[in-house]
């Protein structure tokens, strides 16, 4: 559970100078749901999906997103933010944050009856309704020697347009993974780190949990009062590149 005081990932506003919206490529090709699964990694807390994007869509987005206007997150963080060393681009594209849903197995595999889940046991796991994703699309490219230190994630509030629009909270971060070792790319794990036992118990402190880095694998973890502490590590070769957004409920 994240602690107070603690180093947090800080959502920067994208309205100040919006970037014009990008021409996405078509989500092509794409797996059937009914060959991919949920894998519940650490259950209610750390789930994947493997294979959400196919190889050569992810090699297309590549290429895509290289050509997008990033900048570098600043040397020295703010007080209370985790030091990150990347290179960005954010939007806010409720459109293409519908394709991501709607148009992928995602949809189907977060609200459908994976598993013999009940709706009750799904709304249960995501903390709501699950409505979408959060327009707020974030871009990250991780070159040789960046990294984002332990750090939580916050929950925030946020609208999904539409008639009416939705008013809705995010509850689990996402992030799809476009590179990998098989692509060039040595490190960047996302490493997860257990609350360590309460003081008087004789209980060995938890393992870290790390999630390799796979091509076109969704990674989703809980975030807010219940993120668990992370960080990317240091890329020592190659190039990461990540799409993040975030699930929202009602």
């Amino acid at each position: 559970m994240a602690p107070k005081g603690k180093k947090k990932d800080i959502i920067a506003p994208s309205t100040t100078e919006p970037h014009p919206l990008p021409n996405w490529p078509a989500l092509q090709p794409l797996l059937s749901p009914l060959d991919l699964t949920l894998e519940h990694t650490v259950p209610g807390q750390i789930v994947t999906i493997p294979s959400l994007w196919t190889s050569t869509l992810c090699k297309n987005y590549t290429s895509f997103l290289s050509s997008l206007p990033l900048t570098t997150t600043p040397g020295k963080p703010k007080r209370g933010d985790a030091v990150r060393v990347n290179d960005r681009f954010q939007v806010d594209d409720a459109t293409f944050a519908e394709r991501l849903w709607s148009q992928t197995a995602l949809k189907e595999l977060v609200t459908g009856e994976t598993a013999g889940a009940t709706q009750e046991e799904r709304k249960n796991l995501w903390g709501g309704n699950v409505v979408g994703l959060n327009p707020n699309i974030r871009v990250y490219r991780y070159t040789k020697g960046q990294f984002f230190d332990q750090h939580y994630d916050d929950s925030n509030n946020v609208v999904i347009p539409g008639e009416p629009a939705i008013k809705a909270k995010t509850t689990w971060t996402l992030l799809l993974y476009l590179t990998s070792p098989a692509t060039g790319c040595i490190g960047g794990e996302t490493v997860f780190y257990p609350d360590p036992p309460k003081k008087g118990k004789n209980v060995a402190t938890p393992e870290p949990i790390s999630i390799g880095l796979e091509v076109g694998m969704a990674l989703l973890h809980k975030h807010g009062q219940d993120c668990m502490l992370h960080e990317g590590r240091e890329v020592v070769q190659g190039e990461k590149w990540v799409i993040r957004s975030d699930l929202c409920v009602t």
